[in-house]
């Protein structure tokens, strides 16, 4: 997993799918709720995996079974907002 500009991800999984998370729609629309707390660039840039999950501080993670549906189906998985 690595941390990319404008709020994305770029993610492998064990089997060799890999893609892209974009994340920025979804931080400053009006559903991200707690996620919200992430659209400061330094607490983004903290994400970390965590037993295969990509986790930030606080408790905050995606999940992993739908990134990997999604970037397996179309190599990217945007969050909307």
């Amino acid at each position: 997993m690595k941390v990319l500009p404008d709020y994305r991800l770029f993610v492998r999984f064990l089997d060799g799918v890999e893609g892209y998370v974009n994340m920025k729609q979804f931080l400053f629309s009006d559903r991200a709720g707690i996620f919200s707390k992430l659209r400061d660039l330094e607490t983004f840039s903290r994400a970390t995996l965590v037993y295969g999950a990509v986790t930030w501080p606080e408790e905050l993670d995606l999940a992993p079974d739908a990134m990997y549906e999604e970037i397996k189906a179309s190599g990217q998985w945007n969050l909307d907002g």
